[in-house]
């Protein structure tokens, strides 16, 4: 299992969390997102299949790409 902490300066409100949780955790294998609007930040756990490529790709394609 892995884990990091994305800087993702576009995310301005609690429906931006949201929306990331909502994406990241359709993703095979993310097992835990949590976000803060106050921080700017997003912590995403997971294993295969999912890789640190994918979850940045995805953050890229609904416009919260990661800093």
């Amino acid at each position: 299992m892995e884990k990091v902490r994305f800087s993702i300066p576009n995310i301005s409100c609690g429906h931006c969390v949201m929306t990331i949780k909502n994406e990241l955790g359709d993703l095979p294998g993310v097992t835990g997102v949590e976000g803060s609007h106050e921080t700017k930040t997003v912590d995403v756990e997971w294993e295969a299949p999912a890789t640190l490529e994918k979850i940045k790709a995805t953050l890229q394609e609904i416009n919260y790409p990661a800093a």
